[in-house]
């Protein structure tokens, strides 16, 4: 059976003007790339660093539904933040968005594409199949 591969957009002008999706389902798995804290409908994002992790689970969140699937089945996740500080934080969020799913992470620091970005979430989900 041949695996077709789907490609899913935000509306975000960066996977335009760079040329990558938000997320790529392929097989039984969603990929979702490096998601940050911009609202793709205002292209605004917030000073706050938790506001920012909040708006990148929403449009992750948007990304897995149109796959398929939620922030449940998420099964690994990978976290960047350029500010060691940024990180406590945040914790609070990532429990309410993936307690449920307790995915394997990692958490890099490093610099962003630009300076208000404050935190990068990618995440890998598995899609469940109704037998």
């Amino acid at each position: 059976m041949a695996v077709t591969r789907r490609h899913i957009s935000s509306g975000s002008r960066f996977e335009a003007e760079i040329g990558y999706s938000r997320a790529v389902v392929d097989g039984d798995y969603v990929w979702v790339s490096g998601t940050t804290g911009y609202d793709y409908a205002t292209m605004t994002i917030a000073d706050d660093v938790a506001a920012q992790a909040e708006q990148a689970f929403r449009n992750i969140a948007a990304a897995l539904a149109e796959a398929g699937c939620t922030l449940d089945d998420v099964v690994r996740a990978l976290f960047i933040v350029p500010r060691r500080e940024d990180w406590p934080p945040c914790w609070p969020v990532i429990r309410r968005h993936l307690g449920r799913a307790r995915p394997t992470s990692t958490l890099i620091h490093a610099a962003l594409q630009e300076d208000a970005m404050r935190i990068e979430i990618e995440v890998t989900a598995r899609l469940t199949r109704s037998a």
